[in-house]
């Protein structure tokens, strides 16, 4: 987080108070305003431009909020990742990077520059359009299951060490056996078991605030390939798992909207997938397993085993993935 007193940009008239930035870019952007870069441009009205952008956000001197563009994206980068390791950081981007002084915050912020009056939004004397505000997530929707997955994606270990793998069961062949999903069998079935949970209305509800949802935890084939553990006629696989995964197979021949598909840093070799859609979003470890988010299923997480299909779909997912330059 931006320190206020000495970082300070023109915007509005006015002196800018920094209070944080964030990067609006094809590889990283908050998913909180869409399923992919041209969603979330388009909810703060901005053309979706390839190199992206820095939203500077902070109060003037009378304590109003404004969103501050800037196409100086290294700069912004620069500062975000100096304040994510504790470093000080004077962010004052030049005037001539300033693409756009938008009133309001699409973020929520929950700090506020000392020493002037409390974070309002810019009077209709101030601003010829409406004030940006944050997505509501206080109820479950598009906003707070990206949310959830963003959350997942940062605390992935904490997640994974909830999923026994003794749980998937395992693709087998045959009448009622169910293979993968390249032959019409049963990647999404899973056993009976408690499910993981995200909360509405904050981030997203940490591991340990878990809770059993009553019904049955969506998992895939196992690791191993062997003789199925689970009755698949019984389990009937999960028609959202199932329509998620055929989703994203179909972005490897035909790419998404940019953004969709975002490749980060893990681990070892290995990267954090994150692909979204219409009503879903997807997190994976290229190496180990996937979790599911629905919007119709709120405050689920589903765990999607490896099984025979599922390391292939995140190899060519990561092969087409955007990747922070």
């Amino acid at each position: 987080m931006a320190g206020t007193d000495e970082n300070a940009v023109a915007a509005a008239d006015d002196a800018l108070y920094v209070l944080t930035a964030v990067l609006l870019t094809p590889a990283k952007f908050p998913s909180v305003l869409g399923d992919d870069y041209p969603e979330a441009c388009a909810a703060l009205g901005l053309p979706p431009l390839a190199d992206g952008y820095g939203l500077v956000l902070g109060q003037d001197g009378d304590g109003a909020r404004w969103t501050v563009v800037v196409d100086d994206v290294s700069l912004v980068a620069v500062a975000v990742a100096s304040w994510d390791c504790g470093m000080e950081y004077d962010l004052s981007p030049d005037e001539r990077t300033v693409v756009a002084a938008l009133p309001g915050w699409p973020l929520a912020v929950a700090v506020a520059a000392p020493g002037v009056p409390a974070p309002h939004d810019p009077g209709p004397e101030s601003a010829d359009q409406p004030a940006l505000c944050p997505p509501d997530t206080t109820a479950w929707g598009p906003a707070q299951r990206r949310l959830g997955a963003d959350e997942i994606a940062m605390q992935w270990a904490q997640w994974r060490e909830q999923i026994d793998d003794a749980e998937f069961p395992m693709a087998s062949g045959g009448p009622g056996g169910g293979g993968g999903a390249e032959d019409g069998g049963t990647e999404g079935d899973v056993p009976p078991g408690d499910r993981s949970r995200v909360g509405a209305g904050s981030t997203a509800a940490g591991p340990e605030t878990a809770a059993s949802g009553g019904g049955r935890t969506r998992d895939a084939a196992g690791p191993d390939g062997g003789t199925s553990r689970a009755d698949h006629g019984a389990a009937s696989g999960h028609g959202g798992v199932r329509r998620v995964l055929a989703e994203a197979r179909s972005y490897v021949d035909t790419p998404p909207p940019l953004g969709r598909v975002r490749s980060s840093f893990a681990p070892g070799e290995a990267r954090t997938l994150r692909a979204d859609g219409p009503g879903w979003s997807l997190v994976a470890r290229t190496d180990d397993i996937a979790f599911i988010l629905l919007d119709e299923e709120p405050g689920e997480v589903l765990p999607v085993g490896r099984g025979p299909a599922l390391p292939g779909l995140l190899e060519a997912l990561e092969k087409m993935a955007v990747r922070p330059s």
